[in-house]
């Protein structure tokens, strides 16, 4: 562990340097090299019990805050719960191996503490990482406390290779019940379904100037970071869409939105697209804020995803009164139906070559081009039914992911744990 340990130390303080002078898949192949020995290595550990008087009640919430990217948003959305909840509590900052973007603290600052003070961990860390961030702080932050992992997914089958991180952890925290069905499968632990928040405000008087967009266009949005893989998310997919939708010269647009990409990534995609001149690709980091903006200038946001560990996008899009297509299938379809959005029909297919995290022979769906396109056709040609649909998307989101709902299961889970009828 100690070697390992000293390797991840320097790996993290020097990966801006080692992705100028070493080739991005490389690394990446080296990082999933580490993260296999420190699954292997969780099996043999030591964590000491949970012993409540060793530490303050409470809740320290372990993650990426500054990422800007679905991961980094979602350790924000249980930060904000957790505080709303009125459980003391501190918030820890991971870093991450990796090449996302990260922005500031912003309105945490006053919480971020390097003490741990608490004696409940919530580690918003994912399961493959698990391992890395032991080797980097078992001692610091696991023993003696209880230990509550939040994890996302994204198909119905769990990881094998990943069950070892079950001896790490006294709990599993999900947004989904489908991401909670996939690991109850897997452990006879507690399994808790903690629902996101959407308050997807605007503060500033953003209008399509901003972000270089025309006014005189029905635009669609689809926006996706690379780091949550390309393939799931399926850019191509809405592309191949569009482009069965709509011909070249059509007063309609296609924005696409990426994070953390490539120039290779986007010139696939604008090859794809080579004879349409009605395409604006946006890169830059943008803070949430300018994120929500976006949505509210565009006309509608399409998603074809093969699979969904939530889908902050498309909630975020409806909380904000713009119309979504997406695939009928995943989480998303938890707060998702067919009287408030396009609901796209899909197949599910077998994974025939492992793809990052997402192995051979698991299923993901493969949403019909066909019925996509149709439903964008539809929305461009009836700016009505496009009110009706964000209009009853907007109503429905806004009651079902608010913040008590998601509040009131923290505190009742955090009364269990501790064993007391009130905190």
């Amino acid at each position: 562990m100690d070697t390992s340990k000293f390797v991840l130390i320097i790996a993290n303080k020097c990966k801006n340097f080692l992705l100028k002078i070493f080739p991005y898949e490389w690394l990446k192949k080296i990082k999933g090299k580490m993260i296999e020995k420190s699954l292997e290595e969780l099996q043999i550990i030591e964590i000491q019990p949970f012993i409540r008087t060793l530490n303050a009640d409470g809740i320290n919430l372990v993650g990426n805050f500054k990422a800007e990217t679905g991961l980094g948003q979602s350790c924000r959305l249980v930060a904000d719960e957790i505080i709303a909840s009125g459980i003391s509590c501190s918030l820890y900052q991971y870093e991450q191996l990796g090449i996302m973007a990260e922005g500031q603290y912003g309105d945490y600052e006053e919480k971020v503490s390097s003490n741990l003070p608490h004696n409940i961990n919530v580690l918003h860390i994912n399961p493959h990482e698990i391992g890395l961030a032991f080797m980097q702080n078992h001692e610091k932050i696991w023993n003696g406390r209880y230990n509550i992992g939040f994890w996302l997914w994204e198909l119905e089958e769990f990881p094998e290779q990943w069950t070892p991180c079950f001896h790490c952890v006294d709990e599993i925290w999900t947004p989904s019940e489908f991401i909670t069905n996939a690991v109850r499968k897997k452990t006879s632990l507690p399994v808790v379904t903690i629902p996101y928040h959407i308050e997807a405000s605007v503060k500033g008087n953003y209008n399509r100037s901003d972000f270089s967009l025309p006014d005189n266009q029905f635009l669609f949005l689809m926006m996706y970071d690379r780091t949550s893989m390309t393939k799931r998310k399926n850019p191509e997919g809405v592309i191949k869409a569009f482009k069965k939708a709509f011909k070249p010269n059509e007063n309609v647009g296609l924005v696409i939105k990426i994070n953390n990409c490539t120039e290779t990534e986007i010139g696939c995609l604008k090859r794809d697209l080579a004879e349409y001149c009605n395409i604006y690709f946006l890169t830059e980091i943008m803070e949430r804020d300018r994120v929500y903006g976006l949505i509210r200038c565009v006309d509608a946001v399409v998603s074809l995803h093969r699979a969904e560990g939530f889908g902050l996008v498309l909630a975020e899009a409806m909380y904000l009164g713009t119309p979504v297509i997406a695939t009928n299938w995943s989480s998303n379809t938890e707060f998702m139906t067919s009287e408030i959005a396009c609901m796209v029909d899909y197949q599910l297919v077998e994974i025939k070559e492992d793809i990052g995290l997402f192995k051979k022979g698991n299923y993901w769906a493969e949403p019909d081009i066909g019925h996509a396109a149709a439903y964008m056709r539809m929305l461009f040609e009836s700016p009505v039914q496009c009110e009706i649909l964000a209009g009853k998307a907007q109503k429905y989101i806004q009651k079902y992911l608010n913040m008590g709902r998601g509040t009131a299961i923290v505190r009742q889970r955090l009364k269990e744990i501790y064993k007391e009828d009130t905190l």
